[in-house]
């Protein structure tokens, strides 16, 4: 049995990621990604109702029209976890394969909802919810293994694609978090038990590969959270915190910070409705009693009028916008289009950081320019990222042993750091290291 990596999406760029392995005459498909900026640049993009084909020419979504070329059966599409850069392809490229969606019970219920809004394309390929630690059988040589990890959104799992041969350990995305605030640390043990099994190849992020040392955990940006909006228990002004609508473990924590000071948490915009409301119907995370969350426009409205007359210091409103995003909740306040007007005095949290791209960068700028125009205090960085740095990337290599490493997820730069990195280790490039760009194929030995 001869198996292949195919480089379909993620290799050129930080998103829309998706890889194929192929092993013999079966292929399993891993991730299929969105790429947001894309779609941003093309404003009248109504991605619903686009068709695939549109969306591929504006580099949208992977164009996946390679795996035409590719002999074999597609036996299950798996997702990692529920950010959009890994999932938000699904409703325009699932239906072309007569596969399961296989992933986590929150991701799953993430794709459901995906899926459920799509305008241009019946997606009817069964939904399997697949916990951490379970196995999966595929056929007779492949069984999946879904292995516990970390990452900026909860119910996060590496998946292992056990072949004849070796594993196939597909590690978009991880951080090696050993303090987590929701969920249980990466399974370190069993991680280090498949890396003596074998592991004929790891297909592995390198987003933040170019930082030294590791990856703070989760708590130290609770405690920079918790720092900041305690030491304004007695204030009068407005407290806006913008953060990742999908990062449920930052969300409880500033939602249980505006508790502490008396406020009243109030979670706002779509996205943050869509991500909040599901994984607390699904008990995986509470929020404080008082918390309430709004997504509706009209709505949002509605509540944001309510808390300006009932005074701005009786709540704590947790919006999105924090790249500065066209129709966010905060780009809205800061040029005045919404009720809620902030002033001198009133203070906006940035528990994020700039998505690094030039669009990102030029967004964000321009709504601290107008927040500060209006006299509003802005505080930056309490954050930590969701992706493992230099050490973490160590330290996995260290317990999984693999033969073969294909960096993925990232610009050329960062895939073609990483391959340095590699090399450091002993990896060698084009034979045990493989530097791959969208629409590559590496076989491997």
């Amino acid at each position: 049995m001869d198996i292949e990596i195919i480089a379909v999406g993620g290799y050129d760029e930080v998103g829309r990621n998706m890889t194929a392995v192929r092993c013999g005459k079966e292929i399993v498909i891993f991730d299929m990604g969105l790429r947001l900026d894309q779609v941003m640049i093309h404003e009248d993009a109504e991605l619903e109702n686009m068709h695939s084909l549109d969306l591929i020419k504006i580099k949208a979504i992977p164009d996946d029209t390679m795996m035409n070329s590719i002999e074999g059966t597609v036996k299950a599409i798996v997702c990692s976890h529920g950010h959009l850069d890994h999932i938000g392809a699904i409703p325009k490229l699932a239906h072309r394969y007569n596969a399961p969606i296989i992933a986590t019970p929150y991701t799953t219920e993430l794709i459901r909802q995906q899926i459920s809004g799509e305008q241009k394309f019946g997606v009817n390929n069964k939904l399997f919810a697949l916990k951490s630690g379970q196995r999966y059988t595929l056929s007779q040589n492949l069984v999946l293994e879904f292995v516990r990890n970390q990452h900026s959104i909860i119910d996060t799992v590496t998946p292992v694609l056990h072949t004849p041969h070796g594993a196939i350990v597909y590690a978009l995305d991880f951080k090696l978090d050993r303090t987590p605030v929701i969920g249980e640390p990466p399974d370190f043990a069993r991680f280090r038990q498949i890396g003596k099994e074998g592991v004929l190849a790891l297909i592995v992020e390198c987003t933040n590969i170019g930082r030294k040392g590791r990856c703070p955990s989760e708590r130290i940006a609770r405690d920079l959270v918790r720092d900041t909006i305690t030491s304004y228990e007695d204030d009068k002004n407005a407290l806006v915190v913008s953060t990742f609508s999908s990062h449920i473990s930052r969300v409880k924590t500033i939602a249980e910070c505006a508790h502490e000071i008396g406020r009243k948490p109030v979670l706002l915009g779509r996205s943050m409705e869509k991500y909040a409301v599901t994984a607390e119907q699904m008990k995986l995370v509470s929020f404080p009693e008082t918390t309430s969350v709004f997504g509706n426009r009209r709505t949002v409205d509605r509540t944001l009028r309510r808390m300006m007359k009932a005074g701005k210091d009786k709540f704590l409103p947790i919006v999105t916008g924090h790249q500065g995003e066209p129709g966010s909740i905060l780009t809205r306040m800061a040029t005045g289009d919404t009720p809620y007007q902030l002033g001198k005095g009133d203070k906006v949290i940035f528990s994020a950081n700039v998505i690094p791209n030039p669009m990102n960068h030029g967004q964000r700028y321009m709504v601290e320019a107008r927040l500060k125009m209006l006299g509003v205090r802005i505080f930056e960085d309490l954050h930590v990222s969701g992706h493992g740095y230099r050490e973490d990337h160590f330290e996995f290599l260290q317990l999984l042993q693999p033969q073969h490493v294909i960096p993925a997820h990232g610009s050329l730069t960062m895939t073609a750091d990483y391959t340095q990195f590699a090399g450091e280790l002993g990896y060698t490039a084009h034979s045990t290291v493989h530097l791959l760009r969208n629409g590559q194929r590496v076989k491997i030995n």
